[in-house]
């Protein structure tokens, strides 16, 4: 069971946050803006891992991986946190934005009907 613990722990997350989506304008629904998102960081982490496991500054532990390595010794569970975790953090940003925003609004008509009074 150890080797499925990473791989728990991203789908954990993704279920969490799955919810979300249907707050406002989502994510999922917004390609455009879920690849300008993740492409970035996808590969500015990748390579982070890429030098910083050549040079042995880390490595993985294989007790808690599934065994399936991408060429540089990444670990697809580390290719897919790269993934998860910023799309979590989106999911959650734009649920936020737009909680906040229905929030403001209502602030502010409640401002607006006691001037008319």
């Amino acid at each position: 069971m150890d080797h499925w613990r990473y791989l728990l722990v991203l789908v954990v997350c993704l279920v969490l946050t799955a919810p979300l989506e249907f707050l406002g304008p989502g994510v999922y629904r917004r390609p455009r803006l879920l690849l300008g998102a993740l492409l970035p960081t996808v590969m500015l982490f990748v390579a982070w891992d890429l030098v910083a496991v050549a040079a042995g500054v880390w490595d993985f532990n294989p007790r808690y991986l599934l065994g399936v390595f991408l060429p540089g010794a990444i670990p697809l569970e580390e290719l897919l946190f790269f993934l998860v975790v910023p799309l979590c953090g989106l999911l959650t940003y734009v649920a936020v934005e737009t909680l906040l925003g229905t929030v403001r609004r209502r602030g502010s008509r409640s401002a607006t009907n006691g001037l008319r009074r």
